[in-house]
């Protein structure tokens, strides 16, 4: 039986959901928050990376995740925890799960542009993020505030999944310069959006190639607040009790579980696979 199946809606999980293991940061930053709250992580890493995929697929799989979250684990609020499926498909959940609140994420954009004193913002995110009609229009939005440099990262999430050290130092060292010039000076960036939810896993390794006085900025924690707030609107806040965390991938439950081991801050109950086929709506 998955959690939630009985008792009250308060009591049953808020759904988080990504193509990988990327949202795991999320889940941290919604776990420090919310501790109270039962999770339920789905990782659809059979049909990963989702960045470096079409919006038709992104979209059906987006679909056929939150209906299986929806109807085998009751959840009654669903974090998308991926930047690429909220900018493809979130407005039709939320659509077609009228009743369920629904929190996306996007890349930090606008708390970059406050933390900004150089008027200068590097954003690293995946191709499709940034080749998104909502990314485009979020950045049009922000248009004469700072100078953004968008810097697509082909490859990264996918190294960060396969914990391919080697290949992920290469990446962030590429990307980074890629960006241009760090620093305090005007129109030296000194300020950098993480645009994927896999990117806040290696920071540290994007800081070696940056000075100290760079700002990385991530999403994670606007997106639990907001998550709070939406729950405390409707009545639906677990105020109380153990917090619990289920684990469920689309892909090899070992590799997931390795994951959540490495970089969830508490641990979670032992992944699972769960088949969640693909309808296609085209």
């Amino acid at each position: 039986m998955s959690l939630g199946s009985t008792g009250s809606r308060v009591d049953r999980p808020i759904g988080v959901f990504d193509s990988g293991v990327g949202g795991l940061s999320v889940l941290n930053a919604l776990r420090d928050t919310l501790p109270h709250e039962r999770f339920v992580y789905f990782a659809d890493t059979a049909h990963a990376p989702y960045g470096e995929r079409g919006d038709p697929h992104v979209i059906d799989r987006t679909r056929d995740v939150t209906r299986y979250l929806v109807q085998a684990h009751r959840v009654k609020a669903l974090v998308v925890a991926c930047n690429t499926a909220t900018a493809a498909a979130v407005h039709l959940v939320r659509t077609e799960h009228a009743a369920l609140p629904v929190i996306g994420i996007e890349p930090a954009l606008k708390p970059a542009v406050a933390a900004s004193r150089t008027g200068r913002v590097g954003v690293l995110a995946t191709r499709g993020t940034l080749g998104s009609s909502k990314f485009r229009a979020l950045h049009a939005s922000l248009a004469g505030q700072v100078e953004f440099v968008l810097q697509p990262c082909d490859g990264l999430a996918a190294a960060i999944e396969a914990n391919d050290t080697a290949a992920i130092a290469a990446l962030c060292r590429d990307y980074m310069g890629a960006l241009g010039t760090f620093g305090t000076a005007p129109g030296e960036i000194d300020t950098v959006v993480l645009g994927c939810t896999h990117y806040p896993f290696v920071t540290d390794v994007l800081r070696a190639d940056a000075p100290p006085s760079v700002r990385f900025v991530e999403t994670g924690e606007p997106v639990a607040r907001q998550t709070r707030q939406l729950l405390a609107t409707a009545g639906q806040l677990r105020a109380s009790g153990p917090g619990h965390v289920g684990v469920w991938t689309s892909g090899a439950a070992d590799a997931l579980d390795a994951a959540a081991t490495r970089w969830l801050r508490e641990p979670a109950a032992a992944a699972r696979r769960a088949d969640v086929p693909l309808h296609l709506t085209a």
